[in-house]
């Protein structure tokens, strides 16, 4: 069953004594704003564009929500918002995309060896942690618990876990999980080739 089929039941939250997932939504734009201007240098290199702007409003945020939102409500792409125990702060994103998202369709996709394949791969996943949630090790946490979801609760076949090259803590995180480097997807416009890590 594909990642956007119909019949798949799309799970609702992620709990840990940490933090806790749950579909991000339009109402979570101050929140999420905060953190994503607080983390605004690592996502620049992380999203390889000048995204998010210095004067990057709440409003502008809630408008991209409002669309991740829709398109999580369509199960075109799923994303995530982390959050604290309380559900005030937000810590950062999971994004959960099928190898049809646009984007990923527009790549070049190159295998790194010859028995791996990306029409074999269901899920890809993109996630980042808030700038002052990483000195404390959380985005290696947040991997671990969102792979035993992926593996247990969402229950693929393959995932890949995606870093930009030039993001090297991600890269270097992926690598000491035992992760390895299955493809590379060169986006057109953006200079940092992005690492499939299974």
């Amino acid at each position: 069953m594909s990642l956007v089929d119909p019949r798949r039941i799309v799970p609702a939250d992620l709990k840990t004594d940490e933090f806790f997932l749950r579909p991000i939504a339009a109402a979570d734009a101050a929140r999420d704003h905060a953190a994503v201007m607080e983390t605004r240098v690592d996502l620049r290199v992380w999203e390889q564009s000048s995204w998010p702007a210095e004067d990057f409003t709440v409003e502008a945020n809630r408008a991209d929500l409002a669309d991740l939102e829709q398109r999580h409500a369509d199960r075109r792409a799923f994303t995530y918002t982390v959050l604290d125990p309380t559900g005030l702060e937000c810590l950062g994103c999971v994004y959960i995309v099928p190898t049809s998202a646009t984007f990923l369709r527009g790549a070049t996709v190159s295998p790194v060896s010859a028995d791996v394949r990306w029409a074999d791969v269901e899920a890809v996943v993109y996630f980042w942690v808030r700038e002052s949630r990483i000195s404390s090790d959380m985005d290696v946490r947040l991997l671990a618990a969102v792979r035993v979801w992926m593996d247990e609760v969402w229950a693929l076949e393959r995932t890949v876990f995606v870093a930009n090259e030039q993001y090297a803590r991600q890269v270097r995180l992926l690598e000491s999980a035992g992760f390895s480097v299955e493809f590379a997807l060169d986006e057109p416009g953006k200079p940092g080739t992005y690492l499939a890590f299974g």
